[in-house]
């Protein structure tokens, strides 16, 4: 059986203690991994701290980030059946989510060579004839990122490349459930030349783990992907440093009666359930026009029966097992409890395992768990209404606000969706669930503060610093 250390400094680091990380299908053990130690959590912090004071040029950075994405292509298929394993991520978007990997890597290098600041018009001012202020944008220091298990490359990636192409030093704490990918992406930034230190690994199940690198003032910003409940603990710990949280979502739908029937039904159900709807803008809520609902309805069914449940190493398979037995049981229970509270099973769901079937409400009432709540699972709930304005108020009434998809012909009601919702982003004509990895994302309302991809992470994760020249003579410009 293989065995992992924390990477700390450029080496492993092993302690008295391991846990297993097992294949979320089998449930054979993949490997034994190191529960960080406190001594650990101090030689990963101290090495941040001191690596940070030897910063890397912009030209060094950038090119250690292409770098890596050469070896991500070379590796890809490998690192693929390794999340397709541990996280019982689909094997074809497990190869997905590298390639999509290898884009976040590119536009990386791309905000590190253009990060830039600009002239501040300070001579308009009385007096200021003579000076001239600039502004320029610089690095933090230590970033804690802490990752979930649902993208444990690409998550990884949008928190890890644009902050080591801003020059902070990263420690990341990957999810107890898929550190081997974070482990392997170590080497892979190691091979490509970043030096020991700038990138540290802190493994473990303890949530003191995290806590502790938290609580610790070295770590100068936090960016976290995770429950609404955690982020908003960390955010308390944080103090004043700055934080990015990515959190929960429970995404609104909208189809109205001009959409495409057959695009909309097939791309909302493989995003309602596809990756078993473990993904935090995966299709939960969805309104359609009730001119359209039975025809949508009937698409949407033979839809749901196309996908294949079952193996993730399996190229036919859509929909893999729950992370673990406690999120399948958890998700069946709210779905058995919205048909005991009056809500009808239109597409029935059934548990085995870790091994849960779609399942698609109807009859659903805003308080239910499957409305009001994550469910991060293979359950949605249908709704029909009379009118779009209705439909956006519904979409809205919701304590989260991440991402929204509308489907519709028209370019009036489309542009009133993008204005009126209350979420960070809104996709006409697909899914909640689309992201590109150069687009702005995150969310709104308890979706989290601030926004990734790469070229606006880079940003959240720099602070801004103004230089002001007082230049003696005449200036006439």
């Amino acid at each position: 059986m293989d065995r992992y250390g924390a990477y700390v400094n450029g080496e492993e680091l092993f302690t008295d203690r391991s846990y297993a990380v097992t294949h979320k299908y089998t449930g054979a053990i993949l490997a034994e991994v190191a529960e960080a130690s406190d001594g650990v959590i101090e030689k990963a912090l101290t090495g941040a701290t001191e690596a940070f004071l030897h910063p890397l040029s912009v030209h060094e950075r950038a090119r250690i980030l292409e770098r890596a994405r050469d070896i991500l292509e070379r590796d890809g298929e490998d690192i693929a059946r390794t999340i397709a394993k541990e996280a019982g991520k689909p094997i074809k978007d497990a190869r997905a989510e590298v390639a999509r990997g290898q884009q976040t890597l590119r536009y990386s290098a791309v905000a590190a060579q253009t990060l830039h600041g600009r002239e501040v018009p300070i001579r308009g001012n009385p007096g200021a004839e003579s000076r001239v202020a600039v502004t320029l944008r610089k690095p933090y220091g230590v970033v804690l990122a802490i990752t979930p298990f649902n993208f444990p490359l690409n998550l990884v990636l949008h928190k890890v490349g644009p902050a080591l192409a801003a020059g902070n030093t990263v420690v990341l704490k990957p999810a107890p459930a898929t550190p081997l990918t974070a482990l392997r992406l170590a080497r892979v930034f190691s091979e490509a030349g970043l030096k020991p230190g700038y990138l540290q690994v802190v493994t473990g199940e303890s949530p003191q783990i995290g806590e502790k690198l938290v609580r610790d003032s070295r770590v100068r910003l936090i960016t976290f992907t995770g429950s609404a409940a955690v982020g908003q603990v960390i955010r308390a710990q944080a103090g004043l440093r700055p934080v990015l949280l990515e959190l929960g979502n429970n995404s609104a739908n909208i189809v109205h009666e001009d959409a495409d029937l057959d695009i909309a039904a097939r791309t909302l159900a493989l995003r309602a359930y596809g990756f078993a709807g473990q993904v935090c803008v995966a299709v939960q809520r969805i309104y359609v026009h009730r001119s359209v609902y039975d025809a949508f309805l009937d698409r949407f069914q033979r839809a749901v029966q196309a996908l294949v449940v079952g193996d993730p190493e399996d190229d036919r398979t859509d929909i893999g097992p729950m992370i673990n037995e406690a999120a399948a049981a958890r998700a069946f229970d709210s779905y058995e409890e919205s048909l005991r509270q009056g809500a009808r099973a239109v597409v029935p769901s059934e548990r085995h395992g870790v091994l849960v079937q779609p399942g698609l409400l109807v009859n659903v009432a805003g308080s239910m768990r499957v409305m009001s709540e994550e469910v991060f699972a293979p359950i949605a709930g249908l709704v029909a209404y009379d009118d779009f304005g209705q439909a956006l108020a519904w979409a809205n009434d919701s304590r989260y606000g991440l991402q929204a998809g509308v489907f519709t012909q028209r370019l009036d009601l489309a542009w009133q969706a993008i204005e009126t919702l209350q979420v960070g982003g809104v996709v006409v004509n697909d899914s909640s669930a689309y992201r590109a990895d150069n687009m702005p994302y995150g969310g709104v309302k308890d979706s989290g503060l601030g926004r990734e991809g790469p070229e606006y992470a880079i940003e959240e994760m720099t602070y801004l610093t103004v230089g002001v020249f007082n230049l003696p003579g005449p200036r006439n410009i």
